[in-house]
């Protein structure tokens, strides 16, 4: 047969349009590419499930915070106490200035760690004073006391939004628990000064409704001696105050007319409260 024959050319293009078409099939992806686009989507999403699920995680625990109390100073140095809570309940206490140099330092590495202790024990600025180191006991539970006066007001304002999330709820139930917060308010008093015989004396109320929740002498007689009396009877009779919720405390041995002065002021602080 001729090669210009028709059927020979005929033969010859079919069997390279089955040469071509066998090709094709060879080389074709053995994967389906939507599929694998599909395939590589999914991955992405669990990431962003798993982080979803770490950012959880970090919002339980976002009921730990710390709250660091005023700067007290002391006769041998300022004294300021860091707490840390849970939940409202103080898991650890810290000094992070205490008095230091000289004899200072072997008094503040024996007490510190002890009213560290008694601070978390305590639950409150009631703690004893350690023997030997008065002033820095002193400033300690000053300071310890303003910090927890500074996370009573932060837990204050976390409540009331809780209570206003209740209320888009729960209806009654919202507006129930809402309620009691005007009454949480705190105010602050502060009484006549009363002039004694080494100074005046001069005392501030803090009060939620009509209870004490804190006591502090904004004036105490000082110079010479007064200093270590005052720093030995301003801290008892704080605590007596708040303990008792009013002037009907007793007079602090060795500081008489501090005393007498501290009660003075202490009383007219109530009367203007009008407890």
């Amino acid at each position: 047969m001729k090669k210009s024959h028709p059927i020979r050319r005929f033969v010859l293009a079919s069997a390279a349009t089955v040469s071509g078409i066998v090709l094709l099939l060879a080389l074709k992806p053995a994967s389906d590419p939507a599929a694998a686009s599909a395939q590589g989507a999914v991955a992405p999403q669990q990431t962003a499930t798993g982080q979803e699920a770490a950012q959880g995680a970090t919002a339980q625990q976002s009921g730990t915070r710390t709250v660091t109390g005023d700067v007290v100073r002391t006769e041998y140095g300022p004294v300021q106490v860091r707490l840390t809570m849970v939940d409202g309940k103080i898991t650890k206490a810290d000094a992070v200035q205490a008095p230091k140099g000289g004899t200072s330092d072997q008094k503040t590495a024996l007490s510190v760690p002890k009213l560290n202790q008694e601070a978390v024990a305590a639950q409150s600025a009631q703690i004893d004073a350690v023997s030997g180191a008065t002033y820095t006991s002193g400033g300690y539970k000053k300071s310890l006391q303003s910090a927890l006066d500074k996370a009573k007001t932060a837990g204050g304002t976390t409540g009331s939004a809780g209570s206003s999330g209740s209320a888009g709820s729960s209806g009654k139930a919202g507006a129930s628990s809402a309620a009691p917060a005007p009454a949480a308010q705190a105010r602050v008093v502060t009484g006549t000064v009363t002039q004694t015989q080494y100074g005046p004396v001069q005392v501030r109320l803090t009060l939620s409704g009509n209870k004490v929740t804190k006591a502090e002498a904004v004036q105490a007689p000082k110079g010479g001696v007064s200093d270590q009396k005052t720093a030995l009877a301003v801290p008892k009779l704080n605590q007596e105050a708040v303990k008792a919720g009013n002037a009907q405390i007793d007079a602090v041995s060795g500081a008489t007319y501090t005393s007498d002065g501290y009660k003075k002021s202490l009383q007219s602080a109530l009367d203007k409260a009008g407890v």
